[in-house]
């Protein structure tokens, strides 16, 4: 489960003391999970209480938790809420499917000693499995925003039950065009009147979820949401990026990244990395020379099928792999705390995707070190990025993978070089699709008349 409460946090209440029910405390500890994180403490007793809520917080506080909890909490054990029936009674709609299906774990496992039943829906994968899952009975539902209205328009997701709405990571739905699809749900979701006789008269509780609050997303708050309650996690002077994040910034030359790269993976301190690329082109071809170095990897970029996709997280969060290459496509959908090191081995093209990439390390109070390769012809890119952000680096130093400053920064043994092994197999590609890409990056031979 993501957001592991492992640390000690002596001044913060456990779930139990913010009366959370006990079956969920037990599933929560057989996770290591017992202390409330700063935006958990805050959500909880509001959201208990059927409040609605504005959250914002940073990537990685732990907001899966401080709204899943008392979703499940409320669904399982809630007078208001009626008894299930095997039409859901909870929705969660998040922007991408890597990362629905990380909140979907999350509340699975949360949920496992209790009678609520969760299910994960989005689109690239059977929509034939998820009606018959459907009809089967599910009691809370997390799902993207087109295969929902899909689904819905079919008649197989039904809604009019729904008693609690989670929206996360509004302002990404926003970047990616969701705001229509946002806005037929919760019209689906808005109760009917009912009969001055009838024993509920059903509210909807709305939860909205994200990291900055642009115009359109209050402009949403304002239509569907009932006196919400705003909640800053954090002070909101606090800089955009973890303080537990350690940046290292430096020049790099394009023909020397993959150097570069190779050496920061073999520092003493890295557990598991994340490494992020401009195009999908790049992300296969970098994926497949880290392999050819010995290197475990897995891919996930917009040329992959779902399949394919799931199979290079799952690799990731096993264990199998310990490098993940990935465009954007990812950004908000890593949630895994073995994550030490995060590379930016093309800049983004804007400082909200920057903290985003970032933000998959230093995550749930652990430390984090996040590395950007400024290529010459990014100097500006990174400026806008670094005055935005006030991260106080308009002129990275220039390095190179034989430059001392690397080995210090990283902790490098003496006479490390680029291989680490025999060629491995990139996670969740077709070998035989990366071996014709790799053909046609070799020059081609002139022939002598």
């Amino acid at each position: 489960m993501s957001s592991r409460n492992t640390s000690p946090q002596s001044t913060t209440p456990t779930f139990a003391q913010l009366g959370v029910a006990a079956e969920i405390c037990e599933a929560l500890a057989d996770d290591n999970i017992h202390h409330a994180f700063a935006i958990q403490e805050l959500t909880l007793p509001l959201a208990l209480d059927g409040k609605d809520l504005i959250g914002q917080a940073r990537t990685g506080m732990g907001k899966t938790l401080g709204f899943g909890v008392p979703l499940l909490d409320r669904v399982f054990d809630d007078a208001d809420i009626p008894e299930l029936d095997g039409t859901p009674r909870a929705l969660v709609i998040v922007p991408t499917r890597e990362l629905a299906i990380q909140v979907g774990s999350d509340l699975t496992r949360a949920a496992r000693h209790t009678p609520v039943r969760t299910l994960t829906i989005y689109g690239g994968s059977s929509i034939d499995n998820q009606i018959s899952q459907l009809e089967r009975g599910v009691d809370v539902v997390v799902g993207t925003p087109g295969r929902l209205v899909d689904l819905a328009q079919r008649g197989n997701l039904v809604l009019h039950h729904v008693a609690i709405c989670v929206l996360d990571e509004a302002d990404e739905m926003l970047d990616l065009g969701f705001l229509p699809d946002i806005e037929r749900i919760f019209q689906a979701l808005q109760p009917k009147p009912a009969p001055t006789s009838a024993p509920h008269n059903r509210r909807l509780q709305t939860m909205l979820f994200s990291a900055t609050m642009p115009g359109e997303i209050k402009a949403l708050t304002r239509k569907f949401q009932h006196k919400p309650i705003h909640i800053h996690a954090e002070d909101p002077t606090a800089t955009a990026t973890h303080t537990s994040t350690r940046q290292v910034v430096f020049q790099a030359h394009q023909l020397d990244k993959l150097a570069v790269v190779s050496r920061i993976l073999q520092s003493p301190s890295r557990e598991q990395a994340v490494v992020f690329t401009r195009t999908k082109r790049s992300a296969a071809f970098l994926a497949q020379d880290l392999a050819e170095l010995g290197f475990g990897v897995a891919a996930v970029h917009g040329d992959l099928n779902q399949p394919q996709r799931e199979k290079a997280l799952h690799a990731l969060r096993s264990g199998a792999v310990d490098v993940l290459i990935a465009t954007d496509v990812a950004a908000r959908g890593i949630d895994i705390d073995s994550i030490t090191h995060v590379i930016n081995y093309h800049l983004p093209d804007d400082a909200m995707t920057f903290v985003h990439r970032i933000g998959r390390t230093g995550r749930a109070g652990k430390t984090g070190t996040a590395v950007s390769l400024v290529g010459l012809e990014e100097i500006g890119k990174w400026r806008v990025i670094n005055d935005e952000l006030a991260l106080g680096q308009p002129q990275p130093p220039e390095w190179f993978s034989t430059s001392p400053e690397l080995a210090d920064a990283f902790d490098l043994p003496a006479g490390i070089s680029n291989k680490v092994g025999a060629p491995t197999t990139v996670i969740g590609v077709d070998p035989k699709r990366h071996r014709d890409q790799a053909q046609l990056r070799k020059p081609r031979q002139r022939s002598r008349r």
